[in-house]
């Protein structure tokens, strides 16, 4: 990779290209406990932490802050894998165990608050990897992003696949009580055989929704992004039923649809795994994909339409505007969506 010349065992001269890291600042880590076994850490001394969407980008949002890169989560669809071929890494299981950590990130976001330049835009995480992955149970960065978010009164939201948001319930509140804050869990489905193989390192559906309904007992306001609806395993109307029905009984405030979507990256890792699980599917994805990495408009109207006919069957919607601390409509419904990671 591009800073392998950087590790502690080798020590080694900086590379040409280090603008994401302080060249005296890597080290590779690996850690023998259950949980963490098989993964390699690159803790990193990052340059900044507030990254600038690109201008072309359709996301509802100017500034985002990621402390991770790569996610143990291991989602076979996940979008973010393409950033991990731009350090050299392998995007299929290299995303799933190269766990870049920026382990200065709180007081980067401290300082970069606090500059004079800085006008208080809402900040999004959770919008490339999860940063309630596993690796935050050990690095812990979040409490301080989220304290210092607070202390600054800045705006911010919130996506996540992690039930590891509950650790900073106290912070959220207290933010909450001094800018606009809004949380958004990720739940595409509730089918538990589909889970366990499309996204392995996740908690369980029913986890995530346990975490929803904590939140708004805690008068914290959560959505939920049903993301992704997998097209042939997802979203049989009995199972979009099934999994909206569980979202409203958790307290979600709002759920919001998204069709899986295959960029370059994960493209080719989710069509290996669709050969491997479902290989009588292959052909039927090719042809529904042929256009480009969104499935076609018909396609994502009809599973919008089903999904907002139940919610509002049983008592919620899609994202509003004037809604109180809630993460931003990430898309409208009938345009091509955004699919986020895990998420």
């Amino acid at each position: 990779m591009r800073w392998e010349n950087l590790t502690v065992e080798s020590g080694g001269n900086p590379p040409r290209d280090a603008a994401l890291f302080g060249a005296d600042a890597v080290t590779t880590r690996t850690f023998d406990t259950p949980e963490f076994r098989g993964i390699t850490f690159h803790e990193i001394r990052a340059k900044s932490i507030v990254n600038r969407v690109p201008g072309a980008s359709r996301m509802p949002f100017e500034w985002t802050v990621n402390p991770y890169r790569g996610c143990t989560h291991a989602c076979v669809y996940c979008f973010a894998r393409k950033t991990h071929s731009y350090l050299d890494l392998d995007t299929g299981l290299g995303f799933d165990s190269q766990i870049v950590v920026k382990v200065n990130a709180p007081e980067l976001l401290r300082r970069h608050l606090g500059s004079r330049r800085w006008l208080g835009d809402h900040i999004a995480m959770g919008t490339n990897v999860d940063c309630y992955q596993r690796a935050e149970g050990r690095y812990q960065l979040m409490p301080g992003i989220i304290a210092a978010l607070r202390d600054h009164a800045n705006p911010f939201s919130i996506l996540t696949k992690g039930t590891l948001i509950l650790r900073d319930l106290d912070l959220l509140k207290q933010a909450a009580a001094v800018t606009e804050v809004g949380i958004s869990v990720s739940v595409g489905f509730t089918d538990r055989e589909l889970w366990r193989t499309v996204e392995p390192g996740t908690p369980a559906p029913e986890r995530r929704l346990d975490a929803v309904r904590t939140l708004s007992d805690h008068g914290i306001d959560c959505g939920v992004l049903m993301a992704p609806v997998i097209p042939f395993l997802g979203d049989d109307p009995s199972q979009l039923r099934a999994t909206v029905r569980a979202i409203a009984a958790s307290g979600a405030t709002s759920v919001t649809p998204l069709v899986l979507h295959l960029r370059p990256g994960a493209r080719e890792w989710f069509m290996d795994w669709l050969r491997h699980h479902h290989p009588y599917l292959v052909r039927r994805y090719e042809r529904l994909y042929a256009e480009g990495a969104y499935a076609p408009k018909w396609y994502q109207r009809r599973i919008t339409r089903q999904v907002h006919e139940l919610a509002e069957e049983y008592g919620i919607g899609p994202t509003r505007a004037g809604m109180p601390r809630r993460i931003p409509a990430l898309e409208p419904a009938v345009p091509e969506p955004t699919q986020l990671t895990f998420l």
